[in-house]
């Protein structure tokens, strides 16, 4: 077996696989030319969809349904993964979890991808779609940047 370091793009069809070995419908879509990206983005990303589809499993309810596109873009990737599901709403959070507790506000899952976009140089946008359904869509540079340098 891989070692985990060894996780990036090329394992998202993997990745799909498994989630649908568990009962999760998902469809992995790539748009766009390939081009290689360092192996610290693969991962980010991996790890971003990774935990995208373990949230959607966790609280999507028996129903969801997932959608992971990868697209290249020239000097940025995106991956997006959104779902059917209910989302991670009021009936999904844990009972005993204080008002503004990382339980609460989405759990640990979601902080950990907004520090894996962070590192580098990307942005991620985590939120309810209007017609039900959750998305998470991360933009991550091809070159990472280190982080404080101008754009």
């Amino acid at each position: 077996s891989r070692s985990a370091s060894t996780r990036g793009l090329e394992q998202l069809p993997e990745l799909v696989a498994d989630a649908e070995a568990a009962g999760l419908p998902v469809t992995l879509t790539t748009v766009g030319t390939p081009v290689p990206v360092p192996s610290v983005v693969g991962l980010s990303a991996y790890r971003i969809v990774q935990e995208s589809l373990t949230n959607v499993r966790k609280h999507g309810g028996a129903r969801a349904t997932a959608d992971v596109r990868l697209r290249y873009l020239g000097s940025e990737i995106e991956v997006e993964v959104s779902d059917t599901g209910i989302g991670p709403n009021l009936l999904a959070r844990p009972q005993s979890a204080p008002p503004g507790s990382a339980a609460a506000a989405g759990g640990l899952g979601q902080i950990g991808m907004r520090e894996r976009a962070a590192a580098v140089g990307g942005e991620i946008v985590m939120e309810p779609k209007p017609r039900g359904g959750y998305r998470v869509r991360a933009t991550l540079p091809v070159s990472p940047r280190p982080i404080g340098e101008p754009a």
